[in-house]
């Protein structure tokens, strides 16, 4: 076998290889005399065609497979003889394929980049430090309370968290337009459920009222036939509702699963789910903040096979979400350009956490994966079956093994980064994040 390699351009190769002619056409010749030990031709005894006449029938198609094989076999054992790492499948052409000769192929094909992590010195991080207080538990109490209200018709102005019901007719340019019209609609206000600027003017107005309603609708709005447009909504109040939050005592601690305790306990759990979030946050906003910084400082050619791989790793993805929500099943297939950027981000990540791993030759530590496999069991109603669901999992296991050692990767980077504490409190770090 001879090889040529060819830079074609930026990651690309072309790897030009030679097979000796009688290797192909003693495979040819096997391959036939099998052929005529099984095939039944008329005229002739079962076992007994000659191979001339196999040949004469099937040697081109036996050739086609032949050199098929032969193509994957020493392409193979051509990139380990040249020490070439391929980024996905080749593309195969023949270029020589004749009874006697020498058989010549060319496969094109990407490399992976050759990945150097350069200024990790000089990346800075801000690591949010943040004590949760009980004015930010009772805020989170006040949040369940809410969760679990009931609604109650008031005699006064609606302000906002209050839900109102209300008759509306829409109309463009003093003619009603589809869609612009119901009647008895329940709005709870404050939550942004409606188009920019309808709810305005309905906070402070009381049954009975009749509100003057003008808005614009979003230009990328869903409806073509509404985009950009002016509208006048001619509203009637009918009934407004307040919040009636639910007594915080025993009872309401068992809402969450808490039979003894009560209040203390259930505040207790409340505080231990908010650490847990709040450590789950902090981590994620470090990590995403040194990745960034990463990218920022490493540039390189990345091979479009790995990038389809992951756009179409994306597109699956997105395809489950929406079959779990129930309309999957029609779903049209997504184009590429939807997933393209974030396909690029997630491999140049890769390729940058993949380097530091060999380079550091970490390995994944058993403590940190169990650490990481309780977290997770402790948001379930018994961790322990969780653990050992985990435990008797290769794959999950796996998993957790990679996510450990990119974890491991990142903490290497802070280790070489300028790192500043900064003091946040709760709600700052977690409403951001949301």
């Amino acid at each position: 076998m001879q090889v040529s390699v060819e830079t074609t351009q930026g990651l690309e190769r072309r790897l030009t290889i030679t097979v000796p002619a009688e290797s192909i056409d003693s495979a040819v010749k096997s391959r036939l005399q099998q052929l005529a030990k099984t095939q039944r031709i008329n005229g002739f005894r079962p076992g007994k065609v000659p191979v001339s006449v196999i040949a004469k029938r099937y040697g081109q198609a036996v050739r086609q497979e032949i050199a098929g094989d032969v193509m994957q076999r020493n392409f193979y054992q051509a990139i380990v003889q040249e020490k070439i790492n391929p980024a996905g499948m080749p593309k195969f052409e023949l270029t020589k394929d004749q009874d006697g000769e020498d058989l010549e192929f060319v496969a094109a094909f990407e490399v992976y980049p050759e990945v150097e992590v350069k200024g990790v010195d000089e990346i800075e991080i801000e690591k949010p430090v943040v004590e949760i207080t009980d004015a930010d538990l009772d805020s989170m109490m006040e949040t369940l309370q809410k969760q679990h209200a009931s609604w109650k018709e008031v005699k006064r102005k609606a302000k906002k968290d209050d839900r109102i019901v209300i008759d509306f007719v829409g109309k463009i340019d003093g003619e009603e337009f589809d869609g612009g019209k119901a009647e008895d609609f329940t709005l709870e206000l404050g939550k942004g459920r409606m188009i920019p600027g309808f709810e305005k003017p309905l906070v402070g107005a009381k049954a009975g009222e009749e509100v003057k309603v003008e808005v614009t609708f979003p230009e990328d709005y869903h409806a073509e036939a509404l985009k950009g447009k002016d509208a006048v909504f001619d509203v009637t109040v009918k009934k407004v509702e307040g919040q009636q939050l639910p007594e915080v005592d025993d009872e309401f601690a068992k809402l969450f699963g808490v039979d003894e305790g009560g209040v203390d306990a259930l505040k207790t759990e409340v505080r231990k789910n908010m650490q847990r979030e709040l450590d789950q946050t902090l981590k994620a906003k470090v990590k995403e903040d040194v990745i960034a910084k990463l990218l920022e400082k490493n540039e390189f050619d990345i091979p479009q096979a790995l990038i389809d791989q992951e756009v179409n790793a994306l597109r699956e993805q997105a395809k489950q979400r929406f079959s779990q929500q129930g309309g999957g099943q029609n779903l049209p297939e997504l184009p590429a350009e939807l997933f393209a950027d974030n396909a690029k981000r997630r491999v140049s990540i890769g390729l940058l956490l993949g380097e530091i791993i060999k380079v550091n030759e970490l390995k994944a530590d058993e403590n940190k994966v169990n650490e990481l496999i309780e977290t997770s069991a402790s948001a379930y109603e018994d961790p322990q079956e969780v653990i050992e669901y985990y435990k008797n999992n290769q794959e999950l296991m796996q998993q957790m093994q990679n996510v450990a050692l990119e974890e491991q990767a990142i903490e290497w980077v802070l280790e070489k980064a300028k790192t500043q504490e900064v003091s946040k409190g709760f709600d700052e770090v977690m409403n951001k994040q949301a």
